[in-house]
């Protein structure tokens, strides 16, 4: 049996962080693994069953193992704004006139806006900033990515930055949505999955590692959540291209654009919070 306790990944990190001492946890699931990076000294390195079946280029720590890759896209409400009107660029999600269309999650409590801050400050470099800050005053806050393509398929914006699985559900539900894969670059990056150092149970979090990396668990992901999985022998959600078609972004590391608490100081200015 397992207890899970379901926050937004800034909640989790938060968490782990104060418990480090007399953990609670004895599994972090399913957040971005920059912010399981963040976190390595307080976890325990382990190699699940079929590591060698996870595909390496999704691999940076040897604290955590990739759970799946996660892909960036733009989810369109295309009864409210034809796609091919849609903006197709990160550059083009800057213009003035999609004030107020645009809805995304808060950097400050999601890993999913996180990472996509990270992605405009590495494909823009030096005008990162200022295309962000563009971009930002066009947004609609929410609380988490899950509620973008919510917000998107209900009307309330005709746009929102979110992720590709989250967006596909409402597509196969049959909501009036388009998922764009942005030009200038798409943001692929693994969530992770990581034993927590003096967990109370170890060997149970050890066995629901390998229950989540296990192949039927990640064939799963791909064909009912439309996810992409961490290993090399399942494939991709069906109708979405395949990664080699994409103009992939590697990221730059939060440390590398100056560290989680100056990147929030520079988001929370960007949006006005």
């Amino acid at each position: 049996k397992a207890e899970v306790v379901k926050m937004g990944s800034g909640d989790v990190a938060k968490r782990a962080r104060a418990e480090a001492a007399n953990p609670a946890a004895d599994v972090i699931w399913s957040i971005s693994g920059s912010a399981l990076t963040e976190l390595a000294d307080i976890l325990e390195p382990y190699q699940p069953a079929d590591h060698e079946k996870i595909n390496p280029a999704l691999i940076e720590n040897d604290a955590w193992t990739p759970y799946t890759g996660v892909v960036y896209v733009l989810a369109v409400n295309t009864s409210m704004l034809p796609l091919e009107e849609a903006p197709k660029s990160w550059a083009e999600l800057s213009d003035p006139k999609w004030k107020g269309q645009i809805t995304s999650a808060r950097a400050d409590s999601s890993g999913s806006a996180m990472q996509q801050l990270q992605g405009v400050l590495t494909i823009f470099g030096d005008e990162g900033w200022k295309v962000y800050e563009g971009i930002a005053k066009n947004f609609v806050l929410s609380d988490s990515s899950g509620a973008v393509p919510r917000y998107v398929a209900d009307g309330e914006t005709p746009m929102g930055l979110t992720l590709e699985d989250n967006a596909l559900q409402y597509v196969k539900g049959g909501a009036p949505m388009s998922i764009v894969h942005l030009t200038d670059g798409t943001i692929a990056t693994p969530d992770g999955i990581a034993l927590v150092k003096g967990g109370p149970n170890p060997d149970g979090g050890k066995k629901f590692i390998d229950w989540a990396l296990s192949k039927s668990t990640q064939e799963v992901l791909v064909q009912e959540i439309g996810r992409r999985s961490a290993r090399t022998d399942v494939g991709g959600p069906e109708g979405m291209p395949n990664l080699t078609e994409l103009n992939l972004v590697s990221l730059k590391s939060i440390a590398d654009l100056g560290g989680m608490d100056a990147l929030l100081e520079e988001w929370r200015a960007a949006t006005g919070q």
